[in-house]
């Protein structure tokens, strides 16, 4: 799947987080999806989706998203890739454990 066309949706949505922000009175950086990771959300929510229950995809990237955000703020210095490597470790695990009943 290209990236380029989900790219300025993506950016503009950042955008969006700014400004809604702001409006709280708290300035924050624009949250960028970086293509690694972008990609390693997609199949982790894939993952959850099919191996669970299709309504957990959404709430399983937000985790997601908290724990990279926890990670970082751990000063790990972990680069794009190196946070993509840790949702894929995730992912892996996730792929293994058998499904659960809806």
């Amino acid at each position: 799947m290209g990236w380029d066309w989900m790219n300025p949706w993506f950016d503009q949505l950042g955008d969006l987080f700014v400004r809604a922000a702001a409006a709280r009175k708290v300035g924050i950086d624009a949250p960028r999806l970086e293509p690694s990771l972008a990609e390693e959300l997609l199949e982790l929510a894939r993952v959850t989706a099919h191996s669970q229950e299709r309504r957990f995809a959404p709430l399983t990237c937000f985790m997601a998203g908290v724990a990279v955000e926890r990670l970082r703020r751990a000063d790990t210095g972990a680069t794009p890739e190196e946070v993509a490597a840790y949702l894929h470790s995730v992912r892996l695990e996730l792929e293994t454990e058998p499904r659960q009943a809806s």
